[in-house]
């Protein structure tokens, strides 16, 4: 990764539409770094991290195929705090370790980091811009009982576990409100595209 490359991490509460609006970059070449799809990568069977997670957590979450078993590990640390800062405690440093990894092999003219808990980790003052995709909690709460086919107490706590709305606003340089149609994103993708690509280029100058 080049030093003039902009580092632009996206965010935003759960079942807000960060998935939808890092595709729509991706689809216009622009590098992405998914921390969900890492964090899959960093416990993937066979790794150190998983079997870490089943020390501390139970092998009875261990799947047949020795994967780990994902629904039951997220009822269990959404349910108590304590054991949600356990997980986080395991998860967070190879997640950032392989992110920066990943990173450093950029060399477009800027990437997006996708880190749904950006504010939680106090990781905003590492990229040079904040993006949040924002929506109304009763919008998110709709969207999260439809996706995960959770119950309502799950889907709040999962909800509450997470900083406010009012927090990921305090710290956004740029928002994309996602409260329409999917196909309603594409233009204000395309416009922060631009803007990418232009404080990138002066970065270079």
């Amino acid at each position: 990764m080049s030093p003039s490359t902009l580092r632009v991490a996206l965010t935003g509460g759960i079942a807000s539409g960060k998935s939808t609006v890092s595709t729509l970059f991706a689809q216009r070449g622009v590098p992405v770094i998914d921390s969900d799809v890492i964090a899959r990568e960093v416990q993937a069977p066979g790794t150190a991290l998983l079997e870490q997670i089943f020390q501390r957590f139970g092998t009875d979450l261990r799947l047949p195929d020795g994967a780990l078993d994902r629904a039951a590990l997220r009822r269990r640390v959404f349910a108590d705090p304590q054991e949600r800062q356990a997980l986080e405690r395991l998860v967070f440093p190879a997640i950032r370790a392989r992110s920066e990894q990943l990173a450093t092999e950029v060399t477009a003219p800027y990437l997006i980091h996708v880190i749904p808990l950006l504010v939680e980790t106090h990781s905003a003052s590492r990229f040079d811009r904040v993006l949040v995709v924002d929506c109304c909690e009763s919008l998110q709460l709709r969207r999260l009982l439809a996706r995960d086919a959770c119950d309502e107490a799950q889907a709040r706590a999962m909800m509450a576990s997470q900083a406010s709305r009012a927090q990921r606003l305090e710290i956004a340089d740029d928002v994309i409100v996602n409260d329409a149609e999917p196909g309603a994103l594409a233009s204000e993708v395309a416009a922060l595209d631009a803007r990418y690509r232009a404080l990138a280029a002066e970065r270079r100058r």
